[in-house]
């Protein structure tokens, strides 16, 4: 068997960032990648490049198979599967299960941090992929990525425009890496991986809390942004008015929940550490990213 590595959720955000930096690194060829996605029309640029692409639906075991036949690694990327419970978690296993079938030497996996020990309504989902990975006695890499720096382009945006940043994170605190830091620590991890099993956690290189994240966005953007602290109870309520889904809001409340009782404020050096480089440093990020917080 060749020294092939699979990547799964390769047209997504993340998987194409893990792509683009396999392949500027110069340690892989195109040839040794396996791109898979439910739709690969969209990795044609990949295709062309000389990456194998392979279709593959985590809720169709036969075509695992098929996608993943031959893969010396496999970097399962978890899927944003949470509309129904349960569903993700049965998505990873097949992968996993795909993976022991293929004679796989080594299997990756994108976890968060603390899976055991999280408030985060997803995390049961992680903890037990982690679980199935270590049960097939396959070497593994677990990589437990942080809170994405771009995640706050979900709220801040909105808080600029009203001046009023309203959480119950209290005085908790995140380190928050950028997507592309995150990427690049995972393409480490993927090319150094060996025959010995390794779990990491993926975080930016300081934790803050909301305050200190709040007046570095204010000085960017020039734009006053307040932190009004609130309840659980009373953040669910505003998001409810907000007119967000009501099946997402328990979840979103539960990052809060789970920052104020600082189970997402470590801070270690495992991107640099996988990566070999420093990870962007959130003012930098916040700076070049003026105009997505301005909406």
């Amino acid at each position: 068997m060749t020294d092939t590595l699979l990547v799964t959720g390769a047209s997504g955000q993340l998987g194409r960032l893990v792509l683009d930096t396999l392949l500027a690194s110069g340690k892989i060829a195109p040839g040794s990648i396996i791109a898979t996605s439910r739709d690969t029309a969209k990795l044609s640029d990949y295709a062309a490049k000389g990456v194998t692409v392979r279709a593959a639906d985590f809720d169709d075991p036969a075509s695992l198979d098929a996608a993943f036949a031959g893969a010396a690694k496999v970097l399962i990327i978890s899927t944003d599967a949470l509309d129904t419970p349960g569903k993700r978690l049965a998505q990873h296993k097949a992968a996993v299960a795909a993976a022991k079938k293929a004679g796989a030497r080594h299997i990756l996996y994108t976890s968060m941090p603390q899976p055991d020990d999280s408030l985060v309504t997803f995390a049961p989902d992680h903890l037990g992929t982690e679980e199935a990975i270590k049960a097939t006695g396959i070497p593994y890499t677990i990589l437990r990525d942080g809170w994405y720096a771009e995640n706050l382009f979900m709220s801040l945006p909105h808080a600029l425009e009203t001046g009023s940043w309203y959480t119950s994170t209290g005085e908790g605190k995140i380190a928050h890496i950028t997507r592309a830091d995150t990427a690049a620590a995972i393409a480490g991890a993927a090319l150094k991986a060996g025959s010995e099993s390794r779990t990491y956690t993926l975080t930016g290189t300081k934790s803050r809390t909301a305050e200190e994240i709040a007046a570095i966005v204010s000085a960017a953007t020039g734009k006053p942004l307040n932190v009004v602290h609130v309840t659980d109870a009373q953040l669910a309520e505003g998001l409810k008015a907000a007119g967000l889904p009501e099946g997402f809001i328990p979840t979103i409340v539960s990052f809060d929940a789970n920052t104020r009782e600082g189970k997402i404020a470590m801070v270690t050096g495992d991107a640099e550490a996988l990566s070999g480089r420093a990870p962007t440093s959130f003012e930098d990020f916040v700076a070049a990213s003026k105009a997505a917080f301005l909406g």
